[in-house]
């Protein structure tokens, strides 16, 4: 049954009923299908569907997640807000409560960046300025992840949040890779780690997204409208395809 692309439709949904009721019959759920029975069908493939997480192809699966997160905690980007790279996700979440939008940049030639800056060392930043962080999806890019992370917590004024996201189970990303770097790829618990020494523990919050579907659908390159949608809805914290943190700086720190 490895080879079944030019079965008729009928026949494998009659076959799939079997196999319903197979499992169904002797209460196997993990470990179904078995050996030498799994049907790859489109992903029977070394090469990715798309290089670029899925940009080319609609939503990528992550950028899902981290917009379910940024929009459950839209109320904390107020104020004077710092993002990276551009403002689109400042714009979206905070509108009204947005008083001064600004944009980090590591170098020159970003349009969009008011601050040219880096994170790891500090150069280019004003300490304790902003209300709200929005750092997605780049400190795995920066090889002092750690001096990075406590250079967040400096950055912000008292009570102020950072709302962050860390690939987790990913591809390298090449575009990255070749500009500034590509370092690490974390798990929910050495994010908290990271963030706890700089906020405290009783400031940080962290979320995981993904299960084995999500997250293989995502190494290939598959998109939000090719995973049904009760797989997205489903979380496994043991295939954390995208970590998420809100830390608060407290008024003491």
């Amino acid at each position: 049954m490895g080879e079944r692309t030019n079965i008729p439709l009928a026949v494998r949904m009659a076959w799939a009923k079997v196999r319903k009721g197979i499992r169904r019959a002797i209460g196997q759920e993990e470990g179904w299908p078995p050996v030498g029975f799994v049907c790859w069908g489109s992903l029977r493939r070394t090469r990715p569907v798309s290089r670029s997480f899925g940009f080319d192809r609609g939503k990528p699966i992550d950028r899902f997640f981290l917009e379910a997160f940024l929009e459950k905690h839209a109320e904390d980007i107020q104020g004077r807000v710092l993002e990276v790279g551009d403002r689109e996700y400042t714009m979206r979440f905070g509108g009204s409560r947005v008083i001064r939008s600004e944009v980090l940049h590591v170098g020159t030639g970003n349009p969009h960046a008011t601050i040219v800056g880096r994170l790891d060392t500090g150069e280019g930043l004003d300490w304790g300025s902003y209300d709200c962080l929005i750092l997605t999806q780049t400190l795995h890019c920066i090889y002092d992840i750690a001096s990075a992370v406590r250079n967040v917590e400096r950055l912000l004024r008292p009570e102020g949040v950072a709302l962050v996201s860390l690939p987790g189970i990913s591809q390298i990303s090449r575009y990255d890779a070749e500009r500034w770097g590509d370092y690490w790829r974390v798990t929910p618990a050495a994010a908290t780690k990271l963030f706890e020494v700089a906020f405290g523990r009783e400031s940080v919050s962290v979320e995981s997204y993904g299960n084995p579907m999500t997250a293989a659908a995502f190494l290939f390159g598959l998109v939000v409208k090719d995973v049904p949608s009760w797989a997205l809805r489903t979380q496994d914290p043991d295939y954390p395809l995208l970590i998420c943190l809100r830390a608060m700086k407290t008024r003491t720190a």
